[in-house]
């Protein structure tokens, strides 16, 4: 699989420019901040598509045959160029020099780390499919599990706990991050759930499962002592109820539009703990 990697791409020999929007007026399809890197020949990231990108991409490539250096373009998003955002966008195009790229790597080292933290706990075709899927997000994922044989098809970049007590791993998901249970044992997914409903800084805790499954969850949970109010912070079943297909890659697509809502909930100061739980 090739390395997309910024890294890759500035390890490039040809020269680039950096094409990063510096304002935004309206609505527009990105956000202030955002950037991509232009080579004569290749293409890195993207700025939001459509005709105003093709525009910036080509008075990129025009600024690297004339040698300029630095320039700006003030696009109107409209019937002008065929866009109906309605905004404006100021972009700002830079050639690459090893400053500028030293200070790209930093930011996005920056902005890794303060990716929130995912852990799946298990690694059966669902977790497989959730590694899968979440891969593609700007996520920090954990998958911790039971069994050696299931971790060795873990996507690249995702890291890995093999430990015969995943419920004492809970306790290393930072702060605002999420616990997914998807293990192959119903008696791991509760003690690894009574574990994550414990703490009550996590933006989501689910658990794979059915109604069924939730009303004997809550049944154990009150044999442990535990009190009932937490089982409303657990989603259970994960990837909702309204779409009755139980394949692991519809599940993992329907786990990650859950997860999303809540880390930015959890952002917007508004945690998942206070919102209503899935029936």
């Amino acid at each position: 699989m090739p390395d997309t990697s910024l890294s890759a791409f500035l390890a490039r020999p040809a020269p680039a420019i950096l094409v990063e929007i510096e304002a935004v007026k309206g609505s527009s399809p990105r956000e202030a901040g955002t950037f991509m890197l232009v080579s004569q020949a290749d293409l890195w990231e993207t700025i939001g598509g459509g005709q105003f990108e093709y525009m910036a991409i080509d008075h990129a490539r025009a600024m690297l045959r004339t040698g300029a250096a630095e320039d700006r373009m003030d696009i109107p998003l409209g019937p002008e160029i065929g866009q109906c955002c309605g905004g404006r966008t100021l972009i700002r195009f830079r050639l690459m020099t090893a400053e500028i790229a030293a200070g790209l790597e930093a930011r996005l080292k920056g902005e890794t780390e303060q990716q929130p933290a995912v852990f799946i706990f298990g690694a059966g075709h669902v977790g497989k499919a959730l590694a899968d899927a979440l891969s593609l997000l700007p996520l920090t994922l954990t998958v911790v599990e039971t069994r050696e044989s299931e971790l060795r098809d873990i996507p690249a970049g995702i890291a890995s706990i093999l430990t015969p007590m995943p419920e004492a791993f809970v306790q290393k998901i930072p702060a605002n991050g999420a616990a997914i249970i998807v293990t192959h044992d119903h008696a791991l997914d509760f003690l690894i759930a009574k574990e994550a409903l414990a703490r009550d800084d996590l933006a989501y805790v689910g658990m794979i499962g059915s109604k069924t499954k939730r009303a004997t969850f809550a049944h154990w949970l009150a044999d442990q002592a535990e009190p009932a109010s937490r089982l409303a912070r657990l989603t259970l079943p994960i990837g909702g109820i309204g779409v009755r297909d139980k394949r692991p890659a519809v599940i993992a697509a329907l786990v990650a539009a859950e997860l999303l809502q809540a880390f930015s909930a959890t952002e917007t100061g508004n945690p998942r703990k206070h919102q209503p739980a899935h029936p």
